[in-house]
């Protein structure tokens, strides 16, 4: 696999964190960072993902009426919780 050096200016805090994970997990300072930034980019990934099926349901009309969904909130821990509105 090819690889590309990046280079980033990290708060000491936050570096001297990096470095104890790697000594506690025996390994290299550059695979923690591997790890946390394959992580990242991951949920990054999902994220949009979500974001663009939720706007697809707002164009075609999937929505819940959103006075509907605080009614059920707040009904939530009651003696009659209502349904979960659809």
């Amino acid at each position: 696999m090819d690889t590309k050096v990046i280079t980033a200016h990290v708060p000491l805090p936050l570096a001297e964190k990096v470095d104890q994970l790697a000594a506690r997990l025996e390994r290299p300072r550059g695979w923690i960072v591997k790890q946390a930034l394959s992580a990242w980019v991951e949920l990054e990934e999902e994220r949009r993902r979500l974001t663009l099926e939720a706007m697809a349901d707002v164009d075609a009309g999937r929505v819940i009426d959103h006075q509907a969904v605080q009614a059920w909130a707040e009904s939530l821990g009651t003696d009659k919780p209502l349904p979960v509105p659809r």
